[in-house]
């Protein structure tokens, strides 16, 4: 495999990878934000939120995409809270 067909490989997976169960309370916390609020953002009920925090569920297509924007987002702003 060329370094240019890995690049592109790692870049696609990173795009909409989330973090582990353990840090998705955390960011959202740090960001100050309810579950109905990343609910109401995302275009989910906040019992959704809740699963994908607890690992119950992951999300799927725009709705991955969304939430795992939003988190890295919030890692970003808040380094310290995705330790």
């Amino acid at each position: 495999m060329t370094t240019d067909a890995a690049a592109g490989i790692r870049a696609l997976l990173s795009t909409h990878s989330l973090p582990p169960i353990s840090e998705r309370v955390r960011l959202r916390r740090a960001g100050g934000f309810t579950q109905a609020q990343v609910a109401q953002a995302i275009g989910v009920r906040h019992q959704q939120v809740f699963r994908w925090e607890r690992g119950l569920a992951e999300p799927r297509g725009k709705r991955r995409e969304a939430y795992a924007e939003l988190l890295r987002e919030l890692a970003q702003m808040h380094p310290l809270a995705s330790n």
